[in-house]
């Protein structure tokens, strides 16, 4: 019998921690550096699969991703020699999606046939905003017309191409989102990720919200809206939800975030990196140190995992449950209670599928379209002891 990692499949991520400047609204372990020894990175990247490749040798990899920070402000030899490593170190799926982060700033066309050549195979940009002056208020430090001529060249390089836009922002009305969105479907070659503006703890958005700022952020009810609104225009253009904020052409969904989402195995390599990999039968979650300097030099000495800790059954369950209602297809029941030692509550099922938040046949449960947008509530309602 498969492992339980096995149904939902082994991915590596790496991550590369530097940026041309930070965004105002993001929490990711990023940061701003002018002197970057990329040879010292690549060996301590080299080091890190090595380490992990005699950890959990023979896995077929399905998905690598490299992401940020920046990751194309990596050197594309880098990428190159990363790749290559990768592919001694684990056998591969047929279709292998290689994923590189984006950023319109800092694309240049020889930089992408490198990353081409090299054996990266889609690319997610960052572009957030098809306006101007939002993309200033986000912080961002590329204009419109950059961000168009970064995706034709991504066009260009790669089969797949997805990227990422921000709504709910300030100012923003339901009916400039409706033509923001038409644009980008217009734009658009399989995947779009489409996230609601959020004001998370430790960013200067937040700062700046405490002190009163980020003035004509949507009202509840027009996020809502808005939300609404994106589901129903994507949903007309053939790219479905299949997953709370990312929607995809069929067969175009990310292998990579499916992995996290069907709670498979993954690898985390680099600076604040979070893995979940199962040893000897026992699935462990593993944190790397997330300052970059301590990262490099704890590699050095052979300790770059800040910690690597069993996962309790129960806990394993939860995650898988709260990872797995955000796709359409929603989570295994049998493999559930596998985790668990026991099944969902029958009681909790039956409230929520009579009041329309969730579905299921017997084999498997998900979330419906009336209760993604109160997921959160949702969990809390299944998780409850």
């Amino acid at each position: 019998m498969a492992e339980d990692w096995q149904q939902g499949g082994f991915g590596l991520y790496l991550h590369w921690p530097f940026c041309e400047a930070k965004c105002p609204y993001c929490d990711f372990n990023s940061q701003v550096s002018r002197d970057i020894d990329q040879s010292r990175w690549l060996r301590a990247y080299l080091h890190e699969i090595d380490r992990y490749a005699g950890m959990l040798p023979g896995r077929v990899l399905n998905s690598v991703f490299l992401g940020g920070g920046t990751p194309s402000l990596m050197d594309p030899d880098v990428v190159a020699a990363i790749l290559e490593r990768v592919r001694q170190s684990w056998p591969q799926a047929n279709d292998l999606e290689v994923t590189l982060e984006a950023n319109p700033g800092s694309v240049e066309a020889r930089r992408f046939r490198g990353y081409a050549e090299a054996g990266v195979s889609r690319v997610s940009m960052g572009i957030q905003a098809l306006n101007d002056e939002d993309l200033r208020r986000l912080g961002r430090i590329h204009s419109l017309a950059e961000a168009r001529q970064a995706h034709d060249i991504a066009r260009k390089n790669f089969d797949r191409v997805s990227f990422d836009l921000i709504y709910a922002r300030q100012d923003q009305t339901v009916e400039a989102w409706r033509a923001e969105l038409g644009e980008a479907l217009e734009m658009a070659v399989d995947h779009l990720s489409l996230y609601q503006l959020t004001i998370e703890q430790g960013t200067a958005f937040a700062d700046r919200y405490a002190r009163g700022g980020l003035k004509g952020l949507p009202a509840e009810d027009a996020a809502a809206d808005m939300y609404e609104a994106t589901q129903e225009i994507c949903a007309g253009a053939g790219m479905d939800a299949y997953e709370v904020s990312n929607h995809a052409k069929p067969g175009a969904e990310s292998r990579h975030n499916l992995i996290y989402w069907r709670y498979g195995d993954y690898v985390g390599i680099g600076p604040g990196a979070h893995g979940r990999v199962t040893l000897d039968g026992q699935r462990h979650a593993t944190e790397a140190w997330s300052n970059p300097d301590r990262w490099l030099s704890a590699v050095d000495a052979g300790q770059s995992e800040k910690s690597c800790e069993a996962i309790d059954p129960k806990d394993q369950a939860a995650e898988y449950l709260m990872m797995g209602l955000r796709i359409r297809e929603g989570i295994d029941v049998v493999r559930y209670e596998a985790m668990a030692g026991e099944a969902l509550s029958e009681e909790k099922l039956i409230e929520l599928r009579e009041l329309g938040m969730i579905e299921s046949n017997g084999q498997r449960v998900w979330v419906t379209e009336q209760g993604r947008p109160v997921l959160n509530a949702v969990l809390r309602d299944l998780l409850v002891e």
